[in-house]
């Protein structure tokens, strides 16, 4: 009240010079005037030189001035046409002690909120909801009629799958909240909403299973968000950078995806969604080694295929760092290593090269580095020609002009093979980094660089966390039901406990007559 009264030596309240740089969250609650015309000028006077702003004066019968208020762009404007304006402005006269509640039941709208601040005003135009004001009330009403262009649900080209579903997170909120409705219809699916970002007031929803996942990682990730202070959130690495636990750790420790399927399965596992408005790129807490290298075909092929697929994975993610540093580590200093007719081979081909293996090794790998770049870069009809035609036609040139050796060649081509058999593209930028200062080791030390390169990485995954997890606990943990998704994909019916890592819930996955082995000699089904 005091705030008020020292307002009321001005004709109109500064809004705008005074709080339009303050989150919408933190503005100062400034009640609806009872004249509306004080309550257009504050409006007018926020929203001057917004074009899209619209005003539009009207009667409510013949009797009470009223304003609608909208974006155009953000609100149905049809519907608010045919459902709002024209039965307000039909209406019969009414007592005017009558009419605020009158007028919502003319309304033929579902979602109708009550406000009573400006601050309200701008929270709900911004996000699509018409408002409508009143004379001589000091409450307004929020119609809920957003709309705007949204891209259609299609298959992430990023994780795109042969067998599995063919849907996947778009730039719209509700959109996204809704297919994950349409996987997990319990009502114990819960979604908690939050605003981050002073200006762009970006909506944020953090979904979780109640009773599977651990209560005390729930409120650690909304704690963590809350806590974030920022002009606006564009896109979800914003937010994963500012609630990891070791930023300048090159391993994710936030997973990422853009498929249903993934965010629902992970969510039964126990974890916490966060999904982010204006971005598909859905964030999932907590995130282990293991999870960077499944892929969600796994749990859609026979247990044998996925283990199989599975253990290849594993195989180049060591080729995928290792094999150049291997290569430059035995070249440069144990010779006696290799096969001497191997050796001959190898000698003769580096007769004419001018660098010693580490820059030549250095050179391939930063020009297919630069090549792949190009490719993602350009445009998709030209990108994949340009990228595999320029690789070979530069390999053969280097090779002929004397710069680098067949071998080197042979090499890293295996190696930007293996990188792209890793299922996350965190996991693949995390080898290509980290395989450069293995280089310089192996360079230097032969053998011995390599090992300590090695037990450098060990020791800083053994040391890492994600929300309090840490990211080698389902492969230490001395619990077998754990293992059961980790170096082999196990038959359904084998995993029939959720992980003990993410959930507080150990309890049976399917029911207890789904649980049965399938027995061949009665057909199959277990019965």
């Amino acid at each position: 009240m005091k705030f008020l009264e020292k307002r009321k030596k001005k004709k109109i309240f500064d809004f705008p010079s005074k709080h339009l740089n303050e989150s919408l969250d933190t503005l100062p609650e400034i009640p609806l005037d009872p004249e509306l015309s004080k309550n257009m000028e504050r409006l007018k006077s926020a929203y001057k030189d917004c074009s899209d702003v619209i005003f539009r004066e009207f009667s409510i019968g013949s009797s009470v001035n009223a304003v609608l208020l909208y974006i155009d762009g953000l609100s149905n404007t049809e519907e608010v046409d045919q459902h709002v304006l024209m039965p307000l402005i039909r209406m019969k006269d009414l007592d005017c002690d009558a009419v605020f509640e009158c007028t919502k039941k003319e309304i033929s709208i579902s979602d109708l909120k009550e406000i009573y601040s400006i601050s309200d005003v701008f929270k709900q135009i911004s996000i699509g909801n018409p408002i409508i004001l009143m004379e001589k009330e000091t409450k307004g009403i929020s119609i809920g009629l957003p709309k705007w262009e949204k891209r259609s649900i299609m298959e992430p080209d990023a994780e795109s799958v042969i067998r599995g579903p063919r849907e996947g997170f778009i730039e719209t909120l509700r959109v996204n909240t809704s297919l994950l409705r349409r996987k997990i219809r319990h009502p114990l699916l819960k979604m908690k909403q939050m605003t981050i970002g002073q200006y762009t007031e970006t909506q944020i929803i953090v979904a979780y299973i109640e009773g599977i996942a651990d209560t005390t990682l729930v409120n650690e990730v909304t704690s963590r968000l809350n806590r974030i202070k920022i002009d606006g959130i564009l896109e979800s690495g914003y937010i994963e950078e500012m609630i990891i636990d070791y930023p300048y750790s090159p391993f994710a420790q936030v997973l990422t995806t853009e498929r249903p399927d993934v965010a629902a399965a992970c969510l039964l596992e126990g974890r916490v969604v966060i999904l982010i408005d204006g971005t598909p790129i859905t964030l999932i807490a907590p995130c282990t080694f293991a999870t960077l290298l499944q892929s969600p075909e796994d749990y859609y092929n026979q247990f044998y295929i996925s283990t199989f697929i599975r253990w290849l994975r594993y195989m180049f993610f060591f080729i995928a760092l290792l094999a150049p540093s291997a290569y430059v580590a035995v070249l440069t200093f144990h010779q006696e290593m290799l096969p001497t007719t191997l050796l001959l081979t190898i000698a003769e081909s580096r007769e004419q090269i001018p660098f010693p293996a580490l820059v030549e090794a250095f050179i391939m790998e930063i020009t297919f580095e630069a090549l792949r770049e190009a490719g993602v870069r350009l445009p998709k009809q030209v990108g994949a020609a340009v990228s595999i035609v320029g690789a070979l036609v530069i390999g053969q040139a280097a090779t002929a002009a004397g710069l680098v050796s067949s071998p080197m060649v042979m090499v890293v081509a295996i190696t930007g093979v293996a990188s792209f058999l890793m299922p996350r593209y965190a996991t693949g930028i995390s080898t290509r980094i980290l395989r450069f200062p293995i280089m310089i080791l192996s360079g230097m030390l032969g053998l011995l660089g390599v090992m300590i390169g090695i037990t450098a990485i060990v020791a800083h995954l053994c040391n890492l966390k994600s929300f309090g997890v840490p990211y080698f606990n389902s492969t230490a943990a001395l619990k077998v039901h754990n293992w059961k998704d980790i170096l082999i994909r196990a038959p359904w019916w084998a995993m029939d406990t959720r992980p003990s890592l993410f959930s507080n819930d150990s309890s049976d996955l399917m029911r207890e007559a789904s649980n049965q082995k399938p027995d061949p000699s009665k057909g199959g089904d277990g019965s």
